[in-house]
C-alpha cells in the first residue's frame, strides 16, 4: 500500500489541477496583442501606442515586453502548432530568420511585398536593409535600424602623436590607416612590445569579424539559401584580417565591446580605433561616459580604393502574424510606429538608432554636433554610409555561417603561427580549406531539414 500512496497523491493532485484550470475565467486580452523584446523601443512606443488607442476605441493594441527567447519560442510554437500568439511583433536578426527553415507557404509572418509597393514605401526604405529582411525574394517586415558602422578613433591621442587633421582626411583604405597611425604604436614600458595597437580585433571578435567580411563584399549564401561563404574573396579577407593580429607585423589586439575591462582598457588608450555602429556609440556613451572627448568617427577603410566604406550588424523588424484577424489594422500601426519621426526621435535619443526610412534622415535631431564625438554630427556620419550598407543575409543559417567565420579565424590563426606563414596570399588557401570544410557541414545540416525537401526555388 505504502509504494502506491506517492503515484496515488499525484493523481489526486493532477486531478483537481485540471478541475480548477477548467473553472478558472479565460485571460483574454483586451487589445490586438503587440509583443516587443528591447526596453528602450518599447518606452518610445508607449505615448503614440497611447495615442492611438484613444483616437481609435475600436481597435487598442496591447504591448507587451517580454524576453526575446520567450518572444522566439512563442512566436515559433504558435507558427507551427497555430497556438495563441501576438498579432504584432518585433523581432530581432538572431529569432527572425529561424522562421524561414520551410518553404515560402509555411512561413509564419505575413508577406507585406505588395503592401509595401502599394503603399509606396518600398522606394522610401533603405533597399539593402529592406533585402535583410526577405526571403524567397519576399518581404515580411519593416525595419527598424539600418545599423551602419564607422571606425571610432581615439582623437586625443592622434592629436598628441603630431599626426593632422589633412592626415586624417587622407586615409581612405585600411593601408592608409595603418601608415597614418603607425606612430601610435609604441612600446610604453620599455619591455619591448607595443602597449598601444591600432584596432580592436582578434581571432574571436566575431561581429567585428562578420563586419569586415560583409564590407569587403563577402557573400554568404546564393539565392537558394545554400551557403556560399567558401569562396577566394572571403578567404583573403579572413588572411588579410589574421595577418593584422598575428605575426612581426600585427597591428590589431582584442578589447572587448560589451565588458567593463574592455571599456576600461579603451579609455586607458590600448587601443586606437574600433568598429562601432550607431548604436554602439550611444552605449558607449551610457556605459564609458570618459570617453566624451576623445574620440572621433571616420569611415571604415575600405580594402581597396574605392571600395565600400561601412558595414552593419544588428538588426529588428517588425512584423504581423499572418493568421491574426486584424492584419490591416496591425499594418497600420506598423506603419505607423516605423515611419513616424516623433518615434524615430524617441529611439534615437534612447539607443542610437537610425531609421532606414529616408524621408526621416532630414531631421534636426540626427544632425546636431555630438560633443562626445568631439563635436562633429555623428548622426549626419552614420546617415551618409547608410545607402552603401551591405546586405546582410537573411538565412536562418546565419549564425552558423557567422560561426565558421570565426572558426576559419582559429584556424587560420593557429596555422600562421605554427608555420611562421604571415603573408595573405600564402594564407589565402589555408583559409579556404577552412572555410570550404565549414560549408559542408552547414549544407550536410541544410540536406536533413525536412522542411525543405518539397522546396524548390
Amino acid at each position: 500500500m505504502r509504494s502506491l500512496l506517492g503515484p496515488t497523491l499525484i493523481f489526486c493532485f493532477a486531478a483537481v489541477s485540471s478541475v480548477l484550470v477548467i473553472l478558472l475565467p479565460e485571460n483574454e486580452s483586451e487589445g490586438i496583442s503587440f509583443w516587443v523584446f528591447a526596453t528602450p523601443h518599447r518606452d518610445s512606443y508607449v505615448e503614440p501606442i497611447t495615442r492611438w488607442n484613444k483616437e481609435h476605441p475600436e481597435s487598442p493594441f496591447e504591448m507587451s515586453l517580454l524576453h526575446a527567447q520567450a518572444i522566439e519560442h512563442r512566436m515559433l510554437s504558435g507558427f507551427l502548432s497555430g497556438t495563441p500568439m501576438a498579432d504584432l511583433f518585433e523581432t530581432h536578426e538572431g529569432m527572425y530568420p529561424k522562421a524561414y527553415l520551410g518553404p515560402l507557404d509555411q512561413i509564419g509572418f505575413l508577406d507585406i511585398t505588395d503592401r509595401l509597393h502599394n503603399d509606396g514605401l518600398y522606394a522610401q526604405f533603405n533597399e539593402s536593409t529592406l533585402l535583410q529582411h526577405s526571403a524567397y525574394g519576399r518581404h515580411f517586415g519593416l525595419p527598424l535600424a539600418a545599423a551602419p558602422a564607422l571606425l571610432a578613433y581615439r582623437a586625443d591621442l592622434v592629436e598628441a602623436a603630431g599626426i593632422s587633421d589633412a592626415e586624417i582626411e587622407q586615409i581612405e583604405t585600411w593601408d592608409d590607416y595603418f601608415r597614418v597611425m603607425h606612430p601610435l604604436m609604441v612600446d610604453l614600458d620599455g619591455d619591448g612590445r607595443p602597449d598601444r595597437y591600432l584596432l580592436s580585433l582578434s581571432e574571436v571578435s566575431h561581429d567585428t569579424i562578420r563586419m569586415l567580411v560583409l564590407q569587403n563584399d563577402g557573400v554568404l549564401f546564393d539565392t537558394n539559401g545554400h551557403p556560399i561563404f567558401a569562396n577566394e574573396r572571403n578567404a583573403r579577407t579572413l588572411a588579410t584580417l589574421t595577418k593584422w593580429i598575428t605575426g612581426p607585423n600585427r597591428v590589431s589586439i582584442d578589447v572587448p565591446l560589451h565588458s567593463s575591462a574592455g571599456h576600461k582598457q579603451r579609455l586607458d588608450g590600448v587601443v586606437v580605433g574600433t568598429i562601432i555602429t550607431d548604436w554602439m556609440l550611444t552605449l558607449w556613451k551610457k556605459e564609458n561616459p570618459q570617453l566624451g572627448g576623445k574620440i572621433k568617427l571616420m569611415p571604415i577603410p575600405a580594402f581597396e580604393r574605392g571600395g565600400r566604406r561601412t558595414s552593419s550588424t544588428g538588426s529588428t523588424m517588425i512584423s504581423i502574424n499572418k493568421r491574426s484577424p486584424h492584419i490591416d489594422t496591425c499594418w497600420e500601426m506598423a506603419k505607423f510606429l516605423y515611419t513616424s519621426r516623433e518615434v524615430a526621435k524617441h529611439i534615437y535619443r534612447g539607443s542610437g538608432i537610425i531609421t532606414p526610412f529616408k524621408p526621416n534622415w532630414q531631421a534636426p535631431f540626427y544632425h546636431e554636433p555630438d560633443p562626445f564625438c568631439g563635436g562633429q554630427a555623428s548622426g549626419t556620419l552614420f546617415i551618409e554610409q547608410i545607402p552603401h550598407v551591405p546586405q546582410s543575409p537573411a538565412s536562418p543559417y546565419q549564425n552558423l555561417a557567422y560561426s565558421e567565420l570565426v572558426n576559419t579565424m582559429i584556424g587560420l590563426r593557429a596555422y600562421a603561427e605554427k608555420h611562421r606563414i604571415y603573408e595573405v596570399d600564402a594564407l589565402a588557401s589555408e583559409a579556404l580549406r577552412l572555410l570550404q570544410k565549414g560549408q559542408d557541414q552547414i549544407q550536410d545540416l541544410i540536406n536533413r531539414n525536412v522542411f525543405l525537401e518539397t522546396h524548390e526555388s
